[in-house]
């Protein structure tokens, strides 16, 4: 039993990489009996639960804003890639439930959304079709009607249970020969969570029929098993097989953009743009990391082209006002704005308007409109935690200490991951004399921005007025 206990810890050791992990015997046992267990440390560049390893040089929260996850705000919303990993479950629900930042973790099984037309609405009489009466060993044997079924099944009814039983029978009778059961076997098993059956399901599919969606559903489940490594290699050797596919394309530049690694992803963007010049996602982001790069003319020049071909919404205007302010062309800010007021959807579209003319309005010095600005955001937006912060800046030029305090305090527990209010807490406790709520601030200003070198200057201060003491 011992030389058996060897062998399985050796080959262990080969597999799976573990830096300087002291484990003992049951927590090896434990790793060996869970498919899906990774490394406890990632190696840097290779994990998306840690952004900051990324050795691409990423952007700095100073210059381009991050989301609850640590990654860039990037120029499109892509919800499923923004489930961020709140750290507790405190910070999991005080997350606002948007696809604006990480989104909770309590709301990953609402992304589903039913298809459902007319004909398929629920009748007086009961359902369209029971399901649970349904015979499924005999519709799997016929398999036209089989695929129809399985798809009303897992889009409509939502009911994955029932649908992979239906695949797994179908599949059988198909003498493990059609490669679509397979897929769809792949994608019940995303669903439930089994994603090393998927990997299985999926890779089985590839050999029989090499099919570019196969090639997006396995990269989907080693994104969910953090191996953003592992997907790009499979895109890569997608493209040597699809030469010039849009998606492959797009979803390589999508891993490097969640890596931090802005660079990359926008050559990628740019080679998705050689290809098809009207895919909205690769303007839009190539646009965003020019503003963010200090270009908010070539930026202004990637909306126009949105603009002309037809997207007509709050955030185009939003970010064409923008860029209009920081290009100086001051005649096209405001009708940009007040046409995104116009567009907007829902209040939490609103609030980031205003928020933007606040930040417009103290470029312009005009200090009054800027803080009805920032309130009418909170007045949109409760949850707006850089608007408390601003409101706490102009709260501390008007000397109301006390206000700008409480303010701060709120934006630092709706946001952490922000390092803006942790410092401006520790510069007023500073100033008032409290050295060590200002140390405790500083030095959770340094934890989420590591590099700010203010942050380092006023802990080195305070350092040595406690060395003093």
């Amino acid at each position: 039993i011992q030389a058996a206990w060897n062998l399985k810890t050796r080959a262990l050791t080969e597999m799976v990489y573990v830096d300087e992990i002291d484990m003992d015997q049951e927590g090896i046992a434990e790793m060996i009996l869970d498919e899906n267990a990774i490394a406890q440390v990632a190696r840097p560049g290779t994990s998306l639960k840690l952004p900051g390893t990324s050795q691409g040089g990423g952007p700095s929260p100073a210059v381009r804003p991050v989301t609850q996850s640590g990654r860039p705000i990037t120029g499109f919303v892509r919800p499923s890639t923004q489930s961020g990993r709140p750290s507790t479950m405190e910070q999991a629900i005080r997350t606002p439930r948007t696809a604006l930042t990480a989104r909770p973790i309590t709301s990953a099984s609402g992304g589903y959304v039913r298809l459902g037309t007319a004909s398929m609405l629920t009748n007086p009489d009961g359902p369209f079709i029971n399901l649970s009466r349904l015979n499924l060993t005999k519709y799997a044997q016929k398999p036209k009607l089989a695929k129809a079924l399985f798809e009303y099944i897992f889009h409509h009814e939502n009911d994955v249970k029932n649908a992979l039983d239906l695949a797994a029978l179908a599949t059988e009778h198909a003498q493990f020969k059609d490669w679509w059961w397979k897929v769809q076997i792949g994608k019940c098993y995303y669903r439930l969570g089994l994603y090393r059956e998927a990997e299985k399901q999926f890779k089985s599919a590839l050999k029989q029929q090499d099919m570019v969606d196969t090639i997006l559903y396995l990269a989907k489940v080693y994104l969910r098993l953090d191996q953003p490594v592992t997907a790009l290699n499979l895109f890569k050797q997608g493209l040597e097989r699809f030469p010039g596919e849009v998606t492959l394309i797009c979803g390589i530049a999508r891993i490097y953009e969640e890596m931090n690694n802005i660079s990359s992803a926008a050559e990628y963007y740019k080679d998705v743009l050689k290809q098809d010049n009207t895919h909205v996602e690769a303007i839009a982001c190539i646009g965003s990391n020019h503003f963010y790069s200090d270009q908010p003319e070539i930026a202004l020049r990637f909306y126009r082209r949105l603009l002309q071909m037809g997207v007509y919404n709050c955030q185009l205007f939003n970010n064409l006002g923008l860029c209009c302010f920081y290009a100086q062309q001051y005649d096209m800010t405001l009708s940009s704005f007040e046409r995104a007021l116009f567009l907007a959807e829902n209040e939490e579209e609103t609030a980031d308007v205003w928020y933007n003319l606040g930040h417009v309005a103290v470029g312009i010095g005009d200090l009054n409109l800027a803080y009805q600005c920032f309130k009418l955001t909170l007045v949109n937006n409760n949850d707006y935690a850089e608007a408390y912060n601003n409101l706490a800046v102009l709260e501390m030029r008007k000397g109301h200490t006390e206000q700008a305090r409480a303010l701060l305090q709120t934006a630092s527990s709706l946001a952490p991951h922000m390092y803006e209010p942790h410092f401006n807490v520790a510069i007023l406790s500073e100033k008032l004399g409290d050295l060590q709520r200002s140390y405790t601030a500083a030095q959770k200003s340094e934890e989420a921005f590591p590099g700010h070198v203010d942050t380092q200057q006023l802990l080195k201060q305070l350092k040595e007025h406690f060395a003093m003491l």
